[in-house]
């Protein structure tokens, strides 16, 4: 037991590390040598530099500063201490170990969209961990903490396009506007799919004349539980049951097959689940204080 408490957080910071390395190779590999223009608190920090040669990771850390400061109360101390930790490690890479990266100089629309893929998936490991990298992610997840219905790769492009216009105005870059939206549209996308995947799953809804052997063939075959709802055959009025059950993906496929051997003559229904909270399933918690 005692590992195994010893373990999480360790590999809770593991996984923020790991994520923001790649959010520096995505950016600094990528977006940096082709000039995009950016979104949130990198891409101005982006813009310092390219007109006045400032270090990009110090100038995220002061402007980061004043948006700490003002979210750190909404957000809880210690999402707030795990993203500063992030910003820092992040901003320092970008000063001292980036130059060292291998940097991609071909095609503008491959270096967008690797930047997308790789970065976001950086941002989306650390935003699994609940923490962010600093600078316009504090803004994000205080919106997440005040609106939790919204996805966060939804709350991302929507902050993203004023700040990558910008860019791309400022310096005249109308392409650079598009490779820009092209990886802030990927950011979102690698983000839900990585974050909110994790809980996506299948849902089945078996109709039968008796739900005993169906409850039986789920839990062996899955080792998931179901829900029974009493229901009536419009046709012929008959009473009937409905066995719903939610389970992922690889368990779909068998718990069907079961079902379909132990009862031919049952009716499945299978659903899409896009997430899956409660027992027997990840929780994923973004952007929210820890309840006492």
């Amino acid at each position: 037991m005692k590992r195994h408490f010893l373990r999480r957080p360790f590999m809770k910071y593991v996984l923020e590390f790991i994520g923001c390395v790649l959010v520096v190779i995505g950016v600094a590999g990528f977006a940096v040598p082709a000039e995009f223009p950016m979104a949130g608190f990198t891409g101005i920090a982006l813009i310092i530099n390219r007109l006045w040669d400032i270090p990009i990771g110090w100038s995220l850390i002061v402007l980061n500063i004043p948006v700490a400061l003002l979210c750190w109360r909404l957000l809880g101390r210690r999402f707030f201490l795990h993203s500063i930790g992030c910003m820092i490690i992040t901003s320092l890479m970008f000063d001292y170990v980036a130059p060292f990266f291998p940097v991609y100089h071909g095609e503008p629309l491959l270096a967008a969209l690797a930047c997308g893929v790789i970065a976001g998936a950086g941002f989306a490991l650390i935003y699994m961990q609940n923490a962010s990298s600093g600078g316009a992610d504090f803004i994000v997840m205080a919106i997440k903490a005040k609106r939790p219905h919204l996805s966060l790769g939804r709350i991302i492009i929507f902050s993203d396009c004023a700040v990558v216009v910008m860019g791309g105005l400022l310096f005249q870059d109308i392409n650079g506007i598009f490779y820009g939206l092209i990886i802030s549209f990927l950011f979102s996308q690698v983000i839900d799919r990585l974050m909110y995947g994790i809980n996506a799953g299948k849902l089945l809804l078996i109709v039968t004349d008796d739900y005993l052997p169906i409850r039986e063939t789920i839990e062996e075959t899955s080792g998931r539980g179901c829900t029974v709802w009493q229901a009536q055959g419009g046709y012929q009025g008959l009473p009937r049951q409905v066995v719903m059950c939610a389970c992922d993906r690889k368990q779909m496929y068998s718990v069907q097959k079961a079902v379909e051997a132990r009862d031919p003559r049952a009716f499945t229904i299978v659903l899409e689940s896009n997430e899956v909270a409660g027992e027997g399933f990840y929780r994923l918690v973004v952007g929210e204080k820890p309840k006492k």
